[in-house]
């Protein structure tokens, strides 16, 4: 499929997005989210109706909002469960836990520099 390049297909894109958000979220949770992204003007059933601005910015935003709520999904159910693992909680909940993929976890990037260094010693 070729990439959107008028306002008409960067209003389909947006609005598929948002709809199948609404299958997976419900139209509550997925409107809300959506109407936080500031030149996306969202009908109640989920057409994007008006696009202010970049339009690649505007599905980046929109997609943002999503992955930062799906991380907050995953943390609040995950909370009861790790609840009777007081330590285990707090352990695994805390930020320098958290891996970005494609990014290299915090052991990995320890180990990283302890191989340029063994090159720059020899």
């Amino acid at each position: 499929m070729d990439a959107p390049k008028t306002d008409a297909d960067f209003k389909k894109l947006l609005t598929d997005v948002i709809k199948k958000q609404i299958i997976v979220l419900g139209p509550d949770i997925t409107l809300l989210k959506a109407r936080n992204v500031k030149g996306l003007t969202i009908a109640d059933d989920g057409t994007v109706t008006e696009i202010t601005g970049n339009p690649k910015e505007l599905v980046q935003d929109l997609v943002d909002q999503f992955v930062q709520l799906s991380g907050l999904i995953v943390k609040k159910t995950m909370e009861p469960l790790l609840a009777n693992y007081p330590g285990l909680a707090n352990m695994t909940m805390s930020p320098s836990h958290t891996h970005i993929p494609g990014q290299p976890h915090q052991e990995e990037t320890g180990q990283e520099v302890s191989q340029e260094q063994e090159v720059k010693n020899q």
